[in-house]
């Protein structure tokens, strides 16, 4: 038998300061995670909890709140296939994975990525990465993946950069190795860096652009069409440019990040 005072104590017990703040961030997490269809894991849910809040909490907070309620995101990875192609110009590897930049416009990656939808019907994205602040500079969707894809996006971001000539760096495919590349690069003035041989590494940074784009809006969704596609890929390139808070920009994003350079 426990004393009476102690079972009116407990009967009239209404939580500790800790137990009410965990009840409010706990509804502020929901929101969050809902509110990007449960793509966040607990280290961005803490950087967009923390600025909505104007706090500093803990990441292991965060993440045994979460635990606690089930949630996690929702991601799947998927290993990119290789094919195998005749270079016409090769170069070497000048990067060598130093994935930072001390300005804009210093160290540009590029690659193109593979997508379906509908009855298996393929299209495919161009994106230049800025390893500045890792904001897609430009891009372009298109039904094939050629030489056409990858000059256009090229010319999109050189237009929108008038002067500027930096280093850019991409794997061995085709486009990249193609006399014609090499020739649009020369003429602008552009440094050109490539992966080694079966060295996906070595453009990690690009390669894990693609593993954000395609777990966070790809693999989540079925499209019917190109066009549906092709609107959900603009629609989150543009948050991932403006919303999606990065911890290695100062939990801003990569946009935000760009301002304060310029």
């Amino acid at each position: 038998m426990i004393p009476r005072s102690s079972y009116y104590k407990w009967l009239t017990h209404e939580g500790s300061v800790l137990e009410s703040e965990n009840k409010i961030l706990m509804k502020e997490i929901i929101k969050i995670y809902n509110k990007v269809n449960g793509i966040y894991g607990y280290r961005r849910i803490t950087m967009n909890l923390n600025r909505k809040l104007k706090k500093n909490y803990n990441y292991k907070r965060i993440y045994r709140l979460m635990r606690l309620s089930g949630l996690q995101a929702v991601i799947r990875r998927k290993k990119k296939r290789y094919v195998k192609s005749n270079p016409q110009q090769v170069t070497e590897n000048i990067l060598n994975r130093k994935f930072t930049a001390d300005k804009l416009n210093q160290k540009w990656l590029t690659d193109v990525t593979e997508f379906k939808y509908g009855n298996s019907s393929k299209a495919y994205l161009s994106a230049i990465l800025d390893l500045y602040d890792n904001s897609i500079v430009g891009y372009v969707f298109g039904h094939s993946n050629n030489n056409r894809l990858v000059f256009k996006n090229l010319d999109i971001v050189l237009n929108a950069s008038p002067g500027e000539s930096p280093m850019i760096h991409s794997d061995r495919g085709y486009q990249y190795t193609s006399n014609e590349f090499k020739e649009k690069l020369d003429a602008a003035g552009m440094t050109q860096s490539m992966s080694r041989v079966g060295k996906c590494i070595d453009n990690g940074p690009m390669e894990g652009f693609w593993g954000i784009l395609k777990c966070e809006e790809y693999y989540l969704h079925k499209y019917s069409s190109y066009d549906e596609l092709s609107n959900a890929i603009d629609k989150y390139l543009t948050f991932y440019n403006t919303k999606r808070l990065q911890k290695k920009l100062n939990s801003l994003s990569p946009l935000e990040f760009r301002a304060l350079a310029v």
